[in-house]
C-alpha cells in the first residue's frame, strides 16, 4: 500500500471477492496502526491511520471524538460530503436532531409492513430474470432492481424515473471518479430530489418524504429534505444490491451452503447475517480526530484521518469461532460491524435485512440449479466504489 488508493481499507485479492487483501491482512496483524495514502475526489490525497482490528474499529465508531461531518463545508459546492440533511455530514446534537426525524420512517412496524411489498418486487423481477433467459446478467435483472424499487416506493419515486436514479446513484458510489464528474452527478441528483420535494410540499404522499414534510415540514428546508431523500435513496438500494449480487457468488461457490440457504427455512436470518460478516461491502466513510484519543493503545493525532476497516475487522480470529474466511451460514451470528456501531449506525439496517431475506431464498428456489455463465474468475468487479460488489454476473440455470 505504498501509493494512494481510493479504497485502501476494502481492498481484495483480484480473484477472490470474500476476504481481505494480503496487505490489509498483513497490517492487521502487526501491533501498530499504521498510516496508509488514500485519495478521495473530494479530499484529495492524504494519509490515514487505519484500524483493522475488531475491537480499535468497534471502539472507533462509538468514539465521538471520530468525527464524521468533518468535510461538511454548507459555504461550499454541493457534494456527498456538503450537502445539508445527509446524516453522515453532522456529529453531536446536530446528528441526533436529523435521525429523530427520519427514525419514524424505519421503525419495526414500519419495515415489517413493507413485506408484501418486497415478495410482490421479488417475485416480478424473478419472472423477468426467467423471460430474459440464461446468459442473463443477475446484478441488471434482479439484485439491481429488487432494492431500487423497494426505496423507490418508499421516497414515492414514479416508474419511469428510476432509470435515472441507478445510473446517477452508481456514479456518485464511484470514489475513482473525478471531483467534476462527482460535482455534475450531485447536481442532477439535487435538481431530481428537489422537484420532487417540490410536489410533495404541496401534495404530501403517504411515503417517507410526505412523512417528514407532515412531521417536521415546519423545522426542514427544501434543502435538507433534498439531502434526507438523497442519502435514502443511494444508502438503501447500493447496499442492497451489492449484497444479493456478492451474497449470490458466495453461495454459488459453495453448493453446500447454496442447498441450505435454499432448503432450511429456519437458517435465513443467520445466513443474512453471516453473509454480511463475510463479505462486508460497505466500509464507514473516512473519518477525522477532533481531539487528540487513543485506540487499543495507540495515539491518534487531532487532525488526523482515520479509516475503519470491517473487512478486515469482520476476518479476525476475535470475532468467529473457526475460519473467519469460511462461508458457514450454520455459524452462530456474531456482532459484526456490517451496518456500522454507535451514533451513526445505518438506520435503515432492519429494511435492508428484510429485503435480503426474501431476495436470496427465492432466487435459489426459483432457480435450483443456478450456477454463473461465465468462469469465477472472469466475473467483473467494482473495486473502487464506495460500496464493493459485482458489476456483471451472467447466469444460467
Amino acid at each position: 500500500m505504498t501509493s494512494a488508493v481510493p479504497m485502501p481499507h476494502n481492498r481484495r485479492p483480484a480473484r477472490c471477492p470474500f476476504r481481505p487483501d494480503p496487505d490489509l491482512e498483513r497490517l492487521r496483524d502487526t501491533p501498530e496502526l499504521p498510516r496508509v495514502p488514500t485519495s478521495n475526489p473530494q479530499l484529495g490525497t492524504f494519509d490515514a491511520v487505519l484500524v483493522t482490528r475488531f475491537e480499535e474499529v468497534r471502539q472507533a465508531l462509538a468514539d465521538p471524538r471520530l468525527e464524521a461531518g468533518f468535510a461538511f463545508d454548507r459555504t461550499g459546492p454541493r457534494t456527498v460530503m456538503n450537502q445539508p440533511g445527509i446524516l453522515l455530514n453532522y456529529d453531536g446534537a446536530e446528528h441526533t436532531r436529523y435521525r429523530r426525524m427520519l427514525s419514524g420512517a424505519f421503525t419495526v412496524r414500519r419495515v415489517r409492513s413493507l413485506a408484501p411489498a418486497i415478495h410482490r418486487v421479488v417475485e416480478e423481477r424473478l419472472d423477468a430474470l426467467e423471460a430474459a433467459g440464461p446468459g442473463s446478467d443477475l446484478i441488471e435483472a434482479f439484485a439491481g432492481p429488487v432494492p431500487l424499487l423497494a426505496i423507490c416506493e418508499l421516497l414515492g419515486i414514479p416508474a419511469e424515473d428510476r432509470d435515472g436514479i441507478r445510473r446517477r446513484s452508481a456514479t456518485g458510489t464511484d470514489a475513482a471518479n473525478s471531483l467534476e464528474t462527482q460535482l455534475e452527478n450531485f447536481a442532477a441528483m439535487a435538481a431530481y430530489m428537489g422537484e420532487l420535494v417540490r410536489r410533495q410540499r404541496e401534495h404530501p404522499g403517504d411515503d417517507i418524504l410526505g412523512d417528514l414534510i407532515r412531521r417536521h415540514g415546519d423545522e426542514l428546508s427544501n434543502d435538507e429534505l433534498v439531502g434526507m431523500g438523497n442519502s435514502i435513496l443511494v444508502a438503501g438500494h447500493e447496499t442492497v444490491t451489492s449484497m444479493i449480487g456478492l451474497s449470490t457468488l458466495a453461495l454459488l461457490r459453495d453448493p453446500e451452503q447454496f442447498a441450505l440457504v435454499r432448503d432450511d427455512d429456519t437458517l435465513t436470518a443467520g445466513a443474512v447475517e453471516e453473509l454480511l460478516r463475510l463479505l462486508a461491502v460497505a466500509p464507514p466513510l473516512v473519518r477525522q480526530a477532533g481531539a487528540d484519543l487513543d485506540l487499543g493503545g495507540h495515539p491518534v493525532k487531532a487532525g488526523e484521518r482515520v479509516l475503519l476497516s470491517t473487512l478486515a475487522a469482520h476476518h479476525g480470529t476475535d470475532l468467529v469461532t473457526g475460519d473467519p474466511g469460511r462461508l458457514d451460514v450454520r455459524r452462530t451470528p456474531g456482532a459484526h460491524l456490517a451496518f456500522g456501531y454507535g451514533a451513526h449506525q445505518c438506520i435503515g439496517q432492519q429494511l435492508a435485512r428484510l429485503e435480503l431475506q426474501i431476495a436470496l431464498p427465492a432466487l435459489l428456489r426459483r432457480f435450483p440449479g443456478l450456477r454463473p455463465a461465465v468462469g469465477f474468475d472472469s466475473v467483473e468487479y467494482r473495486d473502487d466504489a464506495l460500496v464493493f460488489g459485482v458489476s456483471r454476473l451472467p447466469v444460467t440455470w
